[in-house]
């Protein structure tokens, strides 16, 4: 059985298909459907301004902005330029600090900032007028303070008067909203997991027709060492994909892996689950050419009811439904879990569970195929 194993082990390096299929399409489709999602992912609200007034109040204005946001100063004598970028949708909102604005402060007067926007883009204005209207109520809170200062009510006092009567506390809840990088890198990681089909089947045919199944027959091999020692390499293929990719996510995305026990017991999980169902579907197809076909049907069909490309929640309810009978979307929310939400081992062990119960039940399908298998092989 170990001889079995360390053959298919070095035959599996070997294999550049399989190198294809497992790590260089999975990372490409990471990179393409990270650029959909989320470019670079930064999340930030960004503002572009023009700064016509050039005082030490607009800076403090565009540095208190800056804390908050994004801000990119253009050049103010390109004015005309940036608003041609807004009606272009090139650019979805400018502010511009009109010269006198150091001066009207001085003067207590109220100074105007022009804010021009795209009307189609009110999704993207939304926390940039928030923003901007929380730094407005900043300077009328400081005009006020001044003003009771100056009637002699300073201090405490005014910050009683002042005070909102209204307290609204942030209590910090547990959300399904993923970050595009929690949802693009284990989907296209499940997703490509399940492409190891491909590779068990055309190895166990190549063995049939070169003749190795009728030797491997007449030694004393017994036909369960057989089957672990050709399954226990791709298990150890599946997790060494897994690793490589997710470590590609950490370092090029800053995905936060979360709990590292966790995460290898649903890696273990799901490498059983895939494993084990191209197990059992290498001894039930009738060739290599119905292996592709039907092992495209299980990875992009799992994918899209799984929830690998975009979030369960966003599907229709019978793809949500079935959803729930494929290993993608077990594997698919475990790995969410412990990325986003900080699961642990003991929050993921159902879904592993039913993973393991996929994996099962393809090995038992190998298990009672194999012997008709060896039987095909010797004829």
């Amino acid at each position: 059985m170990f001889a079995i194993i360390i053959k298919e082990l070095k035959l599996i390096r070997k294999d550049k298909r399989s190198f294809l299929f497992l790590l260089l399409m999975p990372a490409l489709f990471i990179v393409m459907f990270s650029s959909f999602y989320g470019g670079s992912g930064s999340g930030a609200v960004t503002l572009h301004a023009v700064d016509q007034d050039q005082s030490a109040a607009s800076r403090e204005l565009i540095g208190r902005m800056d804390r908050a946001m994004e801000v990119k100063l253009d050049d103010p004598s390109s004015l005309e330029e940036q608003l041609g970028k807004i009606r272009k949708g090139q650019y979805s909102a400018l502010l511009v600090i009109p010269a006198g604005f150091e001066s009207g402060l001085k003067q207590g007067k109220a100074s105007s900032l022009q804010l021009y926007e795209d009307p189609s883009a009110q999704a993207a204005l939304a926390p940039v007028q928030a923003i901007l209207d929380s730094i407005s109520n900043q300077y009328r809170d400081q005009k006020l303070a001044a003003a009771f200062a100056a009637m002699g009510a300073a201090g405490t006092r005014a910050d009683q008067i002042m005070a909102s009567p209204i307290h609204i506390e942030s209590i910090p809840t547990s959300s399904d909203h993923l970050g595009y990088v929690d949802q693009v890198v284990p989907g296209m990681t499940v997703m490509f997991v399940f492409f190891i089909i491909i590779t068990m089947t055309r190895r166990f045919f190549e063995e049939k027709k070169t003749g190795l199944l009728s030797r491997i027959r007449s030694t004393g091999i017994k036909p369960l060492h057989y089957l672990i020692g050709m399954w226990i390499p791709f298990v150890l293929t599946v997790i060494a994909q897994c690793v490589v990719l997710f470590a590609f996510g950490r370092y090029v995305y800053g995905l936060k892996l979360g709990d590292i026990a966790a995460l290898a017991v649903i890696v273990v999980a799901l490498s059983v689950a895939g494993t084990g169902i191209g197990l059992g579907l290498s001894f039930l197809v009738p060739g290599e050419s119905a292996a592709m076909v039907i092992t495209q049907v299980i990875s992009m069909g799992g994918a899209m009811a799984g929830g690998l490309w975009m979030p369960s929640y966003l599907l229709p309810k019978f793809l949500q439904t079935i959803g729930l009978f494929t290993p993608q979307f077990w594997a698919q929310h475990s790995l969410q879990n412990v990325f986003a939400h900080g699961a642990h081992t003991g929050d993921i062990l159902g879904a592993a569970a039913i993973l393991l119960i996929f994996g099962a039940a393809g090995l038992l399908v190998a298990f009672l195929r194999l012997p008709g298998f060896l039987r095909s092989a010797a004829s």
